[in-house]
């Protein structure tokens, strides 16, 4: 399958969740994300605001933002900007994203801990996003531990993989979790 085979197959795969599959699986991927040693010993995170259609990060972020430093993207033309998280100042960005509306941007390499979205995941740690390649150039400028988050269901045999493709280190689902490489 191409990658855009992929993202159609996932996308209508999404559209038959429950919203109580939806939360099942946030809490299990995120209680298991939560017990990593990247997790533990991270203080400077990015995570992303989730879509509705991706696995919802808002209760993760909200039971660890005062303990461990989170950082969100903000789309900046063709790049990410890491802000600090601060509930106050999140606003609709790009794509309707949620993203900080003001603050200093931080340089990639001072993140510990990223935890990665994407459309689709394959055992050797390839994601495939959404097609702007946003993460994979701030992949490639930081040496944090990535870990990739998704329903099981995102998890393929093997993507198709480009040069400019980043791989994560951990892919985690409901019921996987492997490292890669």
């Amino acid at each position: 399958m191409n990658k855009d085979e992929i993202r159609r197959r996932i996308r209508n795969r999404k559209r038959l969740i429950t919203e109580t599959e939806r939360q099942n699986a946030a809490r299990a991927v995120f209680n298991a994300l939560e017990q990593t040693a990247a997790f533990l010993m991270a203080e400077n995170i990015l995570i992303y605001h989730s879509l509705p259609d991706e696995l919802h990060t808002l209760d993760f972020i909200n039971k660890w933002h005062t303990r461990k430093r989170f950082f969100l993207p903000r789309v900046a033309g063709v790049n990410l900007e890491l802000l600090p998280y601060s509930p106050s100042t999140l606003q609709s960005g790009a794509y309707g994203i949620e993203e900080p509306a003001e603050g200093t941007p931080v340089d990639p390499t001072a993140m510990e801990l990223i935890i990665v979205p994407a459309v689709a995941y394959d055992r050797r740690g390839n994601r495939l996003g959404r097609g702007k390649g946003f993460y994979d150039r701030l992949l490639a400028e930081t040496k944090a531990t990535t870990i990739g988050v998704a329903y099981d269901f995102q998890l393929v045999d093997e993507l198709p993989v480009e040069p400019h493709d980043t791989p994560v280190k951990i892919v985690i689902t409901e019921s996987h979790r492997f490292t890669s490489r």
